[in-house]
């Protein structure tokens, strides 16, 4: 049986090039010195299936290893507050909207990137916390908010100083220029992503 040709960019993945193959030697030349597990995955992958070029996971495996060890720190600052992830993310949401402090659930989804359901039921352990209240629209009594008690906006306020001063803490390793860079970079990188991301047929 004659092995398949590599396949083309337009087919989701490409034969490696001198850079994919130097992207994965310095790689390896990393983790030489500190463990590294996303460099491990991708050198196992270029031992393993030498055809294929595995360099993008030192992006996104990156990311992904950048987000959870980002949300195991931040539970650590969030956790004195009794605070989840989502609760402070939808505290904060409410907060940042300004005086005073309140949104619909279609609202609250729509901002936080989560579906209507999933913002009534953040809302109700917020409001059985006393964090939060429901209130009606003095108009339109269908119409019904959800807005920061004053314990809620003390408890928010509290947890975005250490929140604020943790990314502070994670980021201390990267100047101002550096800071710069890596804004620009993966706000293209999100644009690219959702641009090509978009409308692909399932391959399973």
């Amino acid at each position: 049986m004659q092995p398949k040709p590599p396949k083309t960019r337009g087919n989701m993945t490409r034969a490696p090039t001198r850079d994919a193959d130097d992207m994965v030697e310095s790689a390896v030349a990393r983790r030489l010195q500190v463990p590294d597990a996303v460099a491990e995955a991708v050198c196992q992958w270029h031992r393993e299936r030498p055809e294929l070029d595995a360099s993008p996971m030192l992006i996104f495996g990156r990311i992904a290893r950048i987000f959870s060890l980002q949300r195991s720190a931040q539970a650590k600052v969030h956790g004195p507050f009794g605070l989840s992830h989502a609760a402070f993310d939808m505290l904060a949401n409410l907060r940042r909207s300004g005086a005073p402090h309140r949104k619909t659930a279609t609202s609250l989804a729509r901002s936080s990137l989560i579906s209507t359901g999933g913002a009534t039921f953040r809302m109700d352990g917020l409001e059985e916390a006393g964090l939060i209240q429901r209130v009606r629209d003095p108009v339109d009594r269908r119409v019904v908010y959800a807005e920061l008690t004053a314990e809620g906006l003390a408890v928010i306020d509290r947890a975005i100083e250490r929140h604020l001063e943790l990314f502070e803490h994670l980021l201390a390793d990267l100047d101002d220029e550096e800071r710069s860079q890596l804004v620009a970079l993966l706000a293209k990188l999100e644009a690219s992503v959702a641009r090509h991301g978009q409308g692909l047929a399932d391959t399973s």
